[in-house]
């Protein structure tokens, strides 16, 4: 991940593929490319959401160990520490995240008060879902668990939240037409959500779930 800046160069989480000019993370597959890691990453990510179709329920409690279990079992055969919490402090765009000895604390912090009050998320007005699923997430990436992938994983829990309330898989446009205004317009809602104000993120959240029902 390009603009990203990770300190303790000592730890295996800071080291880059030989050959791929700092642009690839070491990872067990020896890929240097990083068209072709995003491809690997991509495919690995679809394959265990449709497996996870199959064991989330309407009543499934989101928790940490749920979340490092689904980063493992989302990048397990590519890096060594998926599914471990990072042990690198990270800042990107001059946003620093909270430091990584703090993250486990963190973890167990958002899952007693977020995760247990907000999944399973119950049916209800897309607006209160959206909320719901703006809180988890803005939470859930401000403490930035892993080494990569927090994004998505985030993103992939709140598709989770939609389907338990009740509604299509929600649609993100971040490829096509106007997918980088779309991507800025993401961001700077999340952003917004660090400070918990999470109105704006509650908007884009109840558009990809309109979207999800336009194309059901």
């Amino acid at each position: 991940m390009q603009g990203v800046r990770y300190i303790m160069a000592n730890s295996p989480e800071a080291e880059y593929e030989p050959g791929s000019r700092g642009l690839v993370l070491r990872n067990l597959k020896g890929i240097r490319s990083k068209r072709d890691m995003d491809h690997a990453e991509i495919e690995a990510l679809v394959r265990v959401q449709e497996l996870y179709l199959e064991q989330i329920g309407p009543d499934t409690v989101i928790t940490a160990e749920m979340v490092c279990r689904m980063h493992r079992e989302w990048l397990g055969d590519i890096y060594s520490w998926a599914g471990r919490y990072r042990t690198v402090d990270m800042s990107k765009g001059g946003f620093t995240w909270p430091p990584a000895m703090l993250v486990e604390q963190n973890m167990a912090f958002i899952e007693r008060e977020t995760f247990k009050v907000k999944t399973p998320c119950r049916p209800g007005p897309i607006e209160r879902v959206a909320q719901d699923m703006a809180e988890v997430h803005a939470e859930l990436l401000l403490v930035h668990p892993f080494r990569e992938g927090n994004g998505r994983l985030a993103r992939w829990v709140a598709d989770i939240m939609a389907l338990q309330a009740g509604y299509p898989m929600p649609v993100h446009r971040f490829t096509g037409r106007g997918s980088e205004a779309e991507k800025k317009r993401y961001l700077s809602a999340v952003k917004r959500g660090y400070q918990k104000d999470y109105e704006a993120l509650a908007v884009f959240f109840a558009e990809t779930i309109e979207l999800g029902r336009a194309g059901d």
